[in-house]
This record gives structure tokens, sequence and C-alpha cells, in this order.
């Protein structure tokens, strides 16, 4: 198992960093060891990162991370706008209008 970087997420080893050209005839041996350790795979092509190979059941957990994370954004805008609006702070329809990109009836 990889060690966490200190922020929680697994570090990389370098045996977890292989070129793309490489790793087509690895495939079968790369999933087995993503699946059996938890690690994550990237694939660097002309030596950048370019994909990655996730066990897909994390990646299904990072889905379901990223719509949390949207709802509670959306919830905290909410909850912005009601205490503006509890407070008398409204936005005029003329700014609303320019806001929405809508030329205002005529």
């Amino acid at each position: 198992m990889n060690a966490t970087n200190g922020h929680g997420h697994m570090a990389l080893r370098a045996s977890d960093i292989v070129p793309i050209s490489e790793a087509r005839a690895r495939l079968a041996e790369l999933a087995e060891d993503v699946v059996g350790s938890g690690c994550e795979k990237v694939l660097t092509k002309n030596g950048a990162s370019y994909v990655a190979l996730v066990d897909a059941r994390r990646l299904d957990y990072y889905h379901a991370l990223a719509a949390e994370h949207a709802n509670l954004v959306l919830a905290a805008d909410a909850l912005v706008g009601l205490q503006q609006a509890s407070a008398g702070q409204f936005v005029s329809d003329e700014a609303l209008d320019r806001a929405l990109g809508v030329a205002p009836p005529s």
C-alpha cells in the first residue's frame, strides 16, 4: 500500500508512473495492481501525464464526491441568497437581465 502524502491522498510511487507505450503490453498486470492495491497508475505520453488507471469503484466514489461538493456549493449559494433577501438586498430587474444576457422588454 502506498503511503499518504500528508493530505490524505495516496503518494505515487515511481512504479505507478508508466509510459503508455509500455502500458499496452502490461495492461492486465497494471489493472490487477490497481484493483489489488488500491493505487492508481499514471500513464505518460512523451514524458508528461496523459491518463490514469483507477479502480472503477474508486472512480464511482470520486464522482459521488464531486456531486456532493456541487450540492454543497448550491446549498451555500442558496443560503447567501436567502440571507440577502431577508436583509432586503435584491437585484433590480435591469441588473438581472444584464447578468442573464437577456434584453429587457421594449
